[in-house]
């Protein structure tokens, strides 16, 4: 089988992950802290919401989390 990535991770691959870790971080701190309104009907409503605010940010982690511990529990039950 034809290897699709590179062994180690390419510079722009590190940057993009980089961005988007800290892109993701700023937007996250801004709704929980409740920022001011833009203007933009999309970001006012979810700013203006006491609730599913912290839907969007935290989906994220949440959905690692499962992913790693399912693949956790996969590789101990294939390896047992």
């Amino acid at each position: 089988m034809p290897q699709l990535l590179p062994v180690e991770p390419t510079r722009t691959q590190a940057i993009g992950v980089l961005v988007g870790t800290f892109s993701m971080f700023v937007v996250g701190v801004w709704a929980f802290s409740g920022g001011p309104l833009t203007g933009i009907r999309v970001i006012d409503a979810i700013l203006l919401d006491s609730h599913y605010k912290y839907l969007a940010p935290l989906f994220i982690p949440w959905t690692a989390y499962f992913v790693i511990a399912n693949w956790v529990g996969f590789q101990y039950y294939r390896n047992s």
